[in-house]
């Protein structure tokens, strides 16, 4: 005989009878700081390559740069004079002098000096080089207040022996960085391209020219996120106009040979809304789906099968510069093998109201480096305070309050 507990417990176990499962949430927007951390770890950096030195700026050194010789590579004149040999009064010697990229002139000894132009190799056995302003010649000698040992002489290997390093390896490369490598011995680099980007301007409601009409707007994503993202380090390949086709737009992942595309418009899950849809059906992992930050909380991040990143940004202006900043900045610095850019901070001038949950990002003027003054125009679809703005401040859940210090996301400028 079974008794009634057994019985119970028997009709609690049938899961037949199990009251139903709630349905699994769908997981919160990540935080503004760690989207921006996962979009840094999403990628590799690109392989390295050489490149000549008229076409590596802007790159990212792939190894150490170091001296192939020591700087100077003999011992120069820092200035236009004399070379001397010992305390004065000196006797000129023959001949022109010593210039420039010319062989050293002949050997000194003491009391004997010879016209040195700047740069010039310091013949051997002069002991300081005598500026032009301070000697006086007459009737073949030279006659001055003796000028210290090695004054005013650039000794070989001043700035640096062979094999020192010069720069980091991940270092960008300026015009100064071009030149010391120049100076270094250095006809190639090995560096980290830049990455070839591709945008991709979806919505069929988007005008290219003319005044908008008809429900239909002109395309403010188009003409600015391609040259931000050259500001941002990458190689924009083309920026292509979609609209609303979805069979266009699947076409264009599959076939792009971009290391990052960029898509405006289409984040959200409206009925003309395609992207997440072709990301799905191209077999595309999702590694964010939105992210908690205003504007811009519809911005996603996807790897395509070939393990390409894509930055979908909302179709808003500010919106998308938003993204721009919060997904595909640290996303190229990770692909040039730069480490996440440093943060700044700043003084507000004026409070800030905020979001209750979401981080905000607001446009501010940077009038010198520790202030930052808000702008008006900073709604989603504004781009009158991002076009005056030098920064976007980033505002904590909450709000902020005059002269509370918030981190300032600086806009980069081509």
């Amino acid at each position: 005989m079974i008794d009634e507990f057994d019985d119970a417990l028997a009709l609690a176990n049938d899961p037949r009878l199990a009251p139903p499962r709630p349905a699994p949430r769908a997981e919160a927007d990540p935080a503004w700081e760690a989207a921006r951390a996962t979009a840094h770890r999403a990628v590799a950096p690109l392989p390295p390559r050489r490149l000549p030195l008229d076409l590596a700026l802007g790159h990212t050194l792939a190894a150490p740069l170091t001296a192939l010789t020591d700087l100077p590579a003999f011992d120069t004149s820092a200035m236009d004079g004399w070379a001397v040999a010992g305390p004065g009064p000196w006797a000129l010697t023959c001949g022109t002098g010593a210039l420039a990229g010319a062989p050293a002139a002949g050997a000194l000894t003491d009391g004997e000096a010879v016209p040195i132009a700047t740069g010039a190799r310091i013949p051997e056995g002069a002991t300081a080089v005598l500026r032009a302003e301070h000697g006086t010649v007459r009737a073949g000698r030279l006659t001055g207040a003796t000028p210290q040992p090695g004054a005013d002489v650039r000794a070989r290997g001043q700035e640096c022996r062979t094999g020192a390093e010069l720069l980091p390896a991940r270092t960008p490369l300026t015009p100064a960085a071009l030149g010391l490598a120049a100076a270094a011995g250095y006809d190639q680099l090995a560096v980290r391209p830049r990455p070839r980007a591709e945008v991709l301007v979806l919505g069929d409601e988007l005008l290219f020219r003319g005044l908008p009409h008809d429900g239909r707007i002109r395309d403010a994503l188009g003409p600015m996120t391609g040259p931000w993202l050259t500001a941002l380090g990458a190689q924009v390949l083309v920026t292509r106009r979609l609209g609303d086709d979805a069979d266009a737009l699947r076409e264009a992942l599959a076939t792009s040979r971009a290391d990052l595309i960029v898509t405006t418009g289409s984040t959200a899950k409206g009925p003309m809304d395609h992207l997440r849809g072709v990301l799905a059906a191209l077999g595309a992992e999702l590694l964010i789906s939105g992210v908690a930050v205003r504007p811009g909380h519809p911005m996603l991040l996807a790897e395509l099968p070939g393990g390409v990143p894509l930055v979908g940004l909302p179709g808003n202006p500010l919106a998308a510069v938003s993204g721009l900043l919060t997904l595909a900045e640290p996303l190229l610095r990770a692909l040039a093998d730069r480490p996440p850019a440093p943060g700044r901070a700043a003084t507000l001038t004026a409070p800030v109201t905020g979001h209750p949950k979401d981080t905000r990002l607001v446009p501010v003027e940077a009038p010198d480096p520790g202030s930052a003054r808000p702008l008006s125009y900073a709604g989603p679809a504004m781009l009158r305070g991002i076009a005056a703005a030098s920064a976007l401040a980033v505002i904590p859940p909450g709000g902020a309050e005059a002269r509370q210090r918030v981190r300032l996301l600086d806009l980069p400028h081509p």
